[in-house]
């Protein structure tokens, strides 16, 4: 989610994947693909800004879930036998 400023100065989180797009015309327009509008403080290249770092975090976050080796982490599946759950990795699966 990245954070927005409305004209009146409260602010909202908004998904940035449901952008459609991004105008200014002088305020400066989120227009969502629902059609859903917001007029927004902030301008077009500080949106796209926050949305690069907004995917940056998610990048690096998906890139935290490996071994220490380097090496993706194995999926886990659990199984349910009797009243204990027993956990295996799943065989190619990355």
């Amino acid at each position: 989610m990245i954070v927005l400023t409305r004209l009146n100065e409260s602010t909202f989180a908004v998904n940035p994947d449901l952008i459609e797009r991004i105008q200014a015309s002088p305020d400066t327009s989120v227009v969502l693909v629902d059609g859903t509008t917001f007029i927004v403080r902030e301008s077009v290249d500080e949106i796209i800004d926050l949305i690069a770092r907004y995917r940056a975090r998610v990048i690096a976050l998906a890139s935290s879930f490996t071994e220490e080796s380097g090496e993706p982490r194995r999926a886990q599946l659990g199984v349910v036998e009797g009243d204990r759950v027993t956990t295996r990795a799943r065989k190619g699966v990355r």
